[in-house]
């Protein structure tokens, strides 16, 4: 027997024999782990195994024999390859667990310099550049029409109504599934436009009518699954578009039509400009957010001011008999509808799922995207209008 390592006290990373020593005949078990590990291990206590048959002492050869894994996770079959040799200095020795001890944590080491983003600016969401173009030439198409001939005028419109049905019928039937009748719609839209130019309000409803009947009696060449929500999203788009749009008609019937339209238009422009431009610098409080996040209370102001504004210009110098303060009531009654008009549109894209009804016009979106502040607004003048000035 080797004295050397029996006798010596037990060093680091070594087990050493009990304080009673070793029974007779007992080989000696060899190390836990390698001299190697020393520095980052330290000793297991050892743990008594428990007999296969039941008994809480020793077995007959008198040692304690040392049980792993101390872990339940840790079958002996884990262990590390460097455990290997010591099973041959005692056979009956399974392989001890090795813990590592955790070591001391190192300096982190030096990084280099993070760059700092720079602070984002506000951003438009949109091709200023495109929109600027495309809104000046739509407006020399409107200009020049509205004061050549009222006529080409009415056509414009006309167009503009059936492009606008053909965006929300697509959107309706690609995003829900619902197929409101397009040819009917675009006909009867178009006749609706017509109508109010020709014969004023009642020639509006006539047509608005027989579109409605139109729509209906259409659908009916269809299986009938789908009919009531196609038929109402008909309907509805019939009212939306072609018979909002027929008050801008209407006003071109009086005298100064063409400057009652020209009002109507810019009051509607500086509107939204004035709630574009106070809303991206001023903007904190949204108005809405559930609807348009964009929108805010200081933009709602900020467009109530402008369109006030340019309403008491407006009407003092352009409309026949027309006086300041009926262009501010008209500018305030303008703001509202529009930005009314705005969120109504904007509800639905939400439902739809879209955030742009057309890609037709560039930096704007579709048609629609530019007739949802004045849709709604066309009748509010129309009717201030009369009021005001009366309808000759």
């Amino acid at each position: 027997m080797n004295d050397s390592s029996w006798g010596a006290p037990p060093q680091a990373g070594y087990w050493g024999p009990s304080d009673q020593g070793p029974a007779q005949g007992a080989d000696p078990a060899g190390p836990a782990y390698d001299a190697h590990y020393a520095q980052q291990t330290r000793p297991m206590p050892i743990v008594p195994d428990v007999p296969e048959h039941g008994h809480d002492q020793d077995d007959d050869q008198g040692t304690a024999r040392l049980s792993g894994p101390l872990f339940r996770d840790e079958p002996f079959h884990d262990q590390p390859a460097r455990d290997e040799p010591y099973r041959g200095q005692n056979p009956s020795a399974q392989p001890y667990a090795v813990v590592p001890q955790n070591p001391e944590p190192m300096p982190d080491a030096p990084h280099p310099a993070q760059p700092q983003p720079s602070p984002q600016k506000k951003s438009a969401g949109r091709d200023l550049g495109a929109a600027i173009g495309v809104g000046v030439g739509l407006g020399v198409v409107i200009v020049a029409s509205l004061f050549v001939v009222k006529a080409v005028f009415v056509g414009v419109i006309a167009v503009a109504v059936v492009v606008g049905l053909w965006e929300l019928t697509k959107r309706l039937e690609e995003r829900k599934g619902i197929k409101a009748p397009l040819v009917p719609l675009a006909i009867g839209g178009a006749a609706m436009v017509v109508a109010g130019y020709a014969r004023g309000a009642e020639g509006a409803w006539v047509a608005m009518a027989l579109t409605a009947l139109a729509v209906l009696v259409w659908r009916m060449t269809e299986p009938p699954e789908g009919y009531l929500k196609d038929v109402t999203a008909g309907l509805f788009a019939a009212f939306y578009v072609p018979f909002l749009a027929t008050f801008v008609a209407m006003m071109l019937m009086a005298d100064d039509g063409a400057w009652r339209v020209l009002v109507f238009l810019i009051l509607t422009v500086v509107s939204d400009t004035g709630a574009y431009a106070v809303g991206w610098r001023f903007g904190r409080t949204k108005l809405a957010p559930r609807i348009s996040p964009g929108k805010t209370r200081e933009g709602l102001l900020g467009a109530v001011a402008f369109a006030m504004v340019a309403g008491a210009l407006c009407v003092q110098f352009l409309i026949d008999d027309g006086t300041w303060w009926q262009g501010l009531l008209l500018g305030l009654a303008v703001a509202v509808s529009a930005t009314l008009g705005d969120l109504g549109e904007s509800m639905i894209k939400r439902d739809l799922g879209i955030k742009d009804m057309g890609t037709l016009l560039p930096g704007h979106g579709g048609i629609m995207d530019r007739l949802d502040s004045l849709l709604p607004t066309a009748p509010v003048v129309w009717l201030l209008f009369v009021i005001f000035v009366g309808s000759g």
